[in-house]
């Protein structure tokens, strides 16, 4: 009796491991698309956040640049004040 139990449970066993490569394989065309669409998009939407992430960096170092331009052209001025007076 405990043979021919052993013996269905491991037939059902290799049964269903083998049942479930096989169904992996059979993926459709439409599916193949589907997927492609979706990383295509997600690739897309990564790509667009990068470049959003760049456009801030930019645009900080840009404000950063100005804001250091405007500090030495404030220290230049005073100097010549001070030159000037003395």
């Amino acid at each position: 009796m405990m043979k021919r139990l052993l013996a269905l449970v491991s037939v059902v066993g290799l049964t269903a491991s083998c049942a479930i490569p096989l169904r992996a394989q059979q993926m459709s065309v439409a599916q193949y698309q589907r997927n492609s669409a979706k990383e295509t998009r997600k690739q897309q939407k990564l790509t667009k956040k990068n470049a959003k992430q760049q456009r801030k960096i930019l645009k900080r170092a840009a404000k950063a640049q100005k804001k250091s331009l405007k500090a030495a052209q404030k220290a230049d001025a005073k100097a010549n004040r001070q030159l000037h007076q003395n």
